[in-house]
């Protein structure tokens, strides 16, 4: 058997598309031993099989293409161990990375399916919540146009770090504005930060919300559906002789973009108390 392969033949035996062969003798990585001066055909050796084998464990591993062409040029070892040391240093950031992901997967994942069980509808509660920490922007917002465009404000200054983003965007909303019965008139939108990493990597841009008591309600359907739950939460805290503290804290947990049904959306509201002081 005569020792040429085409390159339909290699493509077959390794499969590798021939579009990826191609490529491969363009940039001078993996040429063929001949090309037919009168029909251009291209023709490998079976002594290019571990080559190719070679090329395809690097790139498996990640190693970029031109780094896998230096080495197959100078064959040295010390550059070999250096690749593999580099791309395993690579591979436990990716790790790391993925580690990240799988517990935002899980917090959303419990967060929503928590959200779903929640039974007391439009039924005040008190709870003491931990310090959250946020990434703050304050600019009046009374539209969803307002929102987004500050969110948009508030990624451009994150960069990359606004994948983040994902189901933990709140409002705050004034007291003076909920006394007023002015229920869409907020101060700021924030983004929780979970995960230590983000809180790190954000350090100069992240505020908190002090830990405190807060008075909180859930409620269903669209925003527009806010003020009678707003005006029962603040019965409930007269009731209870307490005083307010700070603005409000609304975030909507299930929202159109995870349901198209209206009766499934879910917004808690929650707002600092504390005990009335009698004068």
């Amino acid at each position: 058997m005569k020792n040429r392969f085409s390159i339909g033949q290699m493509s077959k035996l390794h499969n590798i598309p021939i579009k990826t062969l191609r490529y491969y003798d363009e940039i001078g990585l993996f040429k063929p031993v001949e090309v037919d001066s009168v029909t251009g055909y291209r023709y490998y050796s079976i002594e290019q099989f571990e080559q190719l084998d070679i090329i395809y464990y690097l790139k498996t591993l990640g190693v970029p293409l031109k780094d896998i062409k230096q080495q197959l040029e100078n064959r040295d070892i010390d550059y070999f161990l250096t690749l593999l040391k580099e791309q395993s240093k690579l591979t436990e950031r990716k790790i790391e990375q993925l580690q990240l992901i799988k517990k935002r997967f899980g917090s959303r994942i419990h967060e929503i399916e928590k959200a779903r069980e929640v039974s007391d509808i439009g039924i005040p509660f008190i709870k003491t919540i931990p310090e959250r920490a946020v990434i703050q922007m304050e600019e009046p917002i009374r539209s969803d146009l307002e929102l987004e465009l500050s969110l948009r404000k508030l990624k451009g200054e994150l960069g990359e770090a606004a994948s983040i983003f994902i189901g933990k965007v709140g409002l705050t909303l004034p007291i003076a504005h909920i006394l007023q019965s002015q229920f869409f008139e907020y101060n700021s939108v924030f983004v929780l930060l979970e995960e230590l990493e983000e809180k790190e990597r954000l350090y100069n841009a992240v505020t908190t919300f002090p830990e405190d008591v807060y008075a909180c309600i859930f409620y269903r359907g669209i925003h527009l559906n806010c003020p009678p739950y707003y005006q029962r939460l603040l019965t409930f805290i007269e009731n209870n002789q307490y005083e307010i503290k700070g603005d409000a804290i609304e975030r909507t947990i299930i929202d159109q973009f995870i349901s198209n049904n209206p009766k499934e959306y879910i917004t808690e509201i929650q707002i600092p108390i504390k005990p009335l002081t009698l004068q």
